[in-house]
C-alpha cells in the first residue's frame, strides 16, 4: 500500500514536470514566433514607410518643379506680351512721326479726272502711276485714296485745263492715268471725288500758279 502511494506520487510529479516542460516549450515557441514575425514585419514596414516617404518627397519635388516651370512660362509669356506691346507702341510712334512729316503738306478732297497721252511734260513715258496737275510741280508725289483704296502717283504731266478744273465741285485739280482710274472705279474714263495727300513736293516745272482750286492744291 505504501509502495503504491509512493509510485503514484512519483508519477504525479513526473507528469507535472513533463507538463511544465511542455508549457515552457510552447511559450518559447510562441515567443520565437513573435520575434520572427516582428523581425519579418518590421523591416518590411520600415521599407514601406521609407518608400512612401521617398514617393511623397518625389511628388513634392515634382510639384515644386512644375510650379517653377509654370512660373517661368508665365513670366516668359508676360515678357513676350510686354515686348509686343512695346513694339506696337514703337510702330505707332514711327507712324505718327511719318504723319507729322507730311502734315505740313497739302491734303484734302478734290475731283480727279483721267487721261492718257503718248508723251508727258516730264519726258517720261505714260504709266500707271502718272498724274497730271496744273499747280503741283513735276515730280510731286501724291497719295490718292478712293473708297478705302489707296495708291501713290507722281506728277509727270500738266492738266487739266482751267475750264475742266472749274466745271467740277470740288475742283478737278488732278488727272489720274486711265489705268489708275480703271483700278479705282472699273472705268478708264471717269471723274470721281478722291482724297489726296501730298507726300513730297517736286522740284520740276509748274504749269500755272493761280486759278480755280489753286488754294486747295496748296493747302491754303
Amino acid at each position: 500500500m505504501e509502495k503504491r502511494t509512493r509510485n503514484a506520487v512519483v508519477t504525479a510529479v513526473t507528469s507535472a514536470v513533463a507538463a511544465g516542460a511542455l508549457a515552457t516549450g510552447l511559450a518559447a515557441t510562441a515567443v520565437a514566433g513573435t520575434v520572427h514575425s516582428a523581425a519579418v514585419a518590421s523591416p518590411s514596414g520600415t521599407v514601406s514607410a521609407n518608400a512612401s516617404a521617398t514617393a511623397a518627397k518625389a511628388g513634392k519635388d515634382t510639384a515644386s518643379e512644375s510650379f517653377s516651370a509654370a512660373g517661368a512660362k508665365s513670366s516668359h509669356g508676360e515678357k513676350s506680351a510686354h515686348e509686343k506691346k512695346k513694339a506696337s507702341r514703337s510702330k505707332r510712334s514711327k507712324l505718327n512721326k511719318s504723319v507729322k512729316a507730311v502734315s505740313g503738306l497739302p491734303s484734302g478732297r478734290a475731283t480727279a479726272t483721267s487721261f492718257w497721252d503718248p508723251s508727258t511734260a516730264s519726258g517720261k513715258p505714260m504709266r500707271y502711276a502718272t498724274l497730271a496737275s496744273p499747280y503741283w510741280p513735276l515730280g510731286t508725289k501724291v497719295q490718292i485714296t478712293y473708297n478705302g483704296q489707296s495708291t501713290v502717283g507722281v506728277v509727270e504731266d500738266f492738266g487739266p485745263a482751267e475750264w475742266a478744273v472749274s466745271q467740277h465741285t470740288p475742283p478737278a485739280i488732278l488727272d489720274l492715268s486711265e489705268k489708275m482710274m480703271a483700278d479705282f472705279t472699273g472705268a478708264r474714263e471717269n471723274s470721281v471725288t478722291v482724297h489726296f495727300q501730298v507726300l513730297k513736293m517736286g522740284s520740276g516745272s509748274v504749269y500755272r500758279s493761280s486759278g480755280t482750286g489753286y488754294d486747295l492744291a496748296m493747302g491754303n
